[in-house]
């Protein structure tokens, strides 16, 4: 029952520090590794209230949550699951719909993973159809497509043999050559360093979990985190004035994206920040911040994957 309860106090304390690190301000200094500490806290936050349900309904065995696992597999082969089998089990009636519950939250968070996926898969290749039949090159813009469409938007489709940077007829309208190579520069970043799949584990959990209001506010965090890092990478090519004003233009616009996309704007509020932060820039988070808050989020997932082995 200890590691049950040692757990089930890291899940509790994973939301906690979930909810303190969405109302922080740290993370605009460092977004790199603000997103690392959230991938680390939702990940932890799955396993450790797995393995506590686990860890509770296992504990007939006294070998762990791995060695539950195990023992519970042996079970089954020998005597198979049935009701009789159960019944004559050690198990109580509160361990064993643990033990399902655990099953069933593996399974959701799982379905919902891959759903996420297909989902996203799907929709960027359908957009691509549509970029090959109405979209066309440009000469002066190499490595971007363009979209005959009023409305300004810039955004990127990555793929895994073929990614896609898109800028609309609008845009080419409202930015000049400087403020669109900086636009251009963001969405390669992007694509470089594949942000689309650090979204999807966040987009399964909204999907998993569609009334938690607080795992779209996450979601949408994680997103501005993410834009941020695409600016930083943006303006270390370009300037960060011709990129904030970019990003005032397309605000001024109301520009767009379609589903499966990442763009260089989404939220009014998030490009007013991510704005301020350009051309207001404040002091990075040194080297000793960034090594605790890796170090924090390599001690969560350690202490929390240890725990399964606890034979308690």
């Amino acid at each position: 029952m200890v590691s049950a309860a040692l757990l089930s106090a890291i899940a509790v304390g994973c939301l906690a520090a979930a909810a303190r690190l969405r109302r922080s301000q740290w993370p605009f200094r460092g977004p790199y590794v603000a997103v690392i500490a959230w991938q680390a806290l939702g990940l932890a936050w799955g396993v450790s209230t797995i393995g506590a349900l686990l860890a509770f309904g296992l504990a007939p065995y006294g070998r762990g949550v791995t060695g539950g696992l195990a023992a519970l597999a042996a079970d089954a082969a020998a005597h198979g699951l049935s009701l009789t089998a159960t019944a004559a089990s050690p198990f109580g009636p509160a361990q064993v719909a643990a033990v399902l519950l655990a099953f069933g939250l593996t399974l959701l968070l799982f379905c919902c993973l891959v759903a996420s996926f297909v989902q996203v898969v799907r929709t960027r290749r359908r957009h691509r159809a549509l970029l090959h039949l109405v979209g066309r090159d440009d000469p002066a813009l190499p490595g971007a497509r363009i979209l005959d469409h009023p409305a300004a938007a810039a955004y990127c489709l990555p793929g895994v043999l073929r990614s896609e940077v898109v800028i609309s007829a609008g845009a080419l309208e409202v930015l000049d050559s400087e403020e669109l190579a900086a636009v251009i520069a963001h969405e390669h970043a992007h694509l470089r360093q594949r942000h689309d799949l650090v979204l999807l584990p966040f987009s399964s959990l909204k999907r998993a979990f569609p009334r938690l209001g607080t795992m779209r506010e996450y979601y949408r965090t994680v997103s501005l985190l993410i834009e941020m890092c695409a600016d930083d990478q943006a303006r270390r090519e370009r300037s960060a004035r011709e990129l904030a004003t970019a990003l005032m233009r397309f605000g001024e616009r109301g520009a767009t994206a379609p589903a499966g996309a990442l763009a260089a704007t989404a939220d009014h509020t998030d490009v007013l920040a991510r704005v301020r932060r350009l051309l207001q820039p404040g002091r990075g988070l040194t080297r000793v911040q960034s090594a605790a808050v890796l170090g924090s989020a390599a001690l969560l997932m350690a202490t929390t994957l240890s725990l399964w082995h606890l034979p308690m």
